[in-house]
């Protein structure tokens, strides 16, 4: 069962072929997908067959992506969640990404909390990892406020518009988790 989780401002849910608007609007978007390493959706099936992709990595437990919906509006704003998630190992590496409608209100923090409570606490993940491009330092803050770690530089780890990109690898413990909380 997909596990719902719940913030203040904020319902974390599985995504269902209704949200494939949102979705795309999200991926289609230049600003999103700068440092996502992929490019911009240009169809609507895009965004149906990521959807699925979610949904497919959930059922082999390979990872776990959450729609962020607004509780106000209960519209998807973005999604986030673990994908390279290895059970045996205990690890696994989280994404997300929000619609620029959205950015600079707190929302990326405000699910990022609960998903890192889950992941260590239900997940029984010992580490969260974390790949971000250089340029990204929204993103880098972020982690970095969460007490996310900088570990080093992937050099040309990923490609956006056929240019390769060097990559910041950053990682969480639950032992520093869990001195924290």
């Amino acid at each position: 069962m997909f596990p719902l989780l719940e913030t203040a401002r904020l319902r974390l849910r599985a995504l269902t072929t209704q949200d494939t608007e949102r979705i795309f609007q999200c991926f289609a978007h230049e600003e999103v997908i700068r440092y996502y390493g992929q490019e911009r959706f240009q169809e609507l099936q895009q965004a149906e067959r990521l959807i699925e992709l979610f949904a497919q990595s959930f059922a082999t437990e390979k990872g776990i992506r959450w729609g962020i919906e607004l509780k106000e509006t209960a519209e998807i704003i973005g999604t986030i969640g673990f994908h390279n998630w290895l059970k045996a190992h205990k690890r696994a590496e989280i994404g997300y990404e929000l619609h620029p409608d959205y950015w600079h209100k707190g929302y990326a923090q405000e699910a990022l909390t609960e998903v890192l409570a889950y992941g260590f606490q239900k997940m029984d993940l010992t580490r969260i990892g974390a790949v971000v491009f250089i340029e990204n330092a929204a993103s880098s803050q972020l982690l970095l406020k969460m007490g996310f770690q900088k570990e080093g530089i992937l050099r040309a780890y990923m490609y956006q518009h056929g240019q390769a990109h060097d990559t910041i690898i950053y990682a969480l413990l639950k032992t520093a988790y869990e001195g924290a909380n």
